[in-house]
C-alpha cells in the first residue's frame, strides 16, 4: 500500500494507475489525513452484444393497453 499527496498524485497519475492495475493500493491524502483510495476496476465482463436480449423478455398485452383517464390526469 502506497500513500501519496495529492500533489504527488496529480504528479504521478499514470504511474500510479499502473500500480493499482498491478493490484496494488494507493492512498491520497490531503496532508497527512487519507481521503481517497485507487484501486482496480477488476475484470470486464466481456464486449456488449448487440440484440443477446432478444427473444428473452415478454410485454404483456395490457402495456399496450391506453391508461384510464384517473392515471392521466395532473400531467398536463
Amino acid at each position: 500500500m502506497s500513500i501519496v499527496t495529492i500533489h504527488q498524485a496529480k504528479t504521478n497519475l499514470s504511474r500510479l494507475i499502473e500500480k493499482a492495475s498491478a493490484g496494488e493500493e494507493v492512498i491520497i491524502a490531503r496532508g497527512s489525513k487519507p481521503v481517497a483510495r485507487l484501486v482496480p476496476v477488476g475484470e470486464v465482463n466481456g464486449k456488449r452484444q448487440p440484440g443477446s436480449w432478444k427473444g428473452k423478455l415478454r410485454v404483456g398485452r395490457e402495456f399496450f393497453e391506453p391508461l384510464p383517464e384517473s392515471e392521466l390526469s395532473g400531467w398536463g
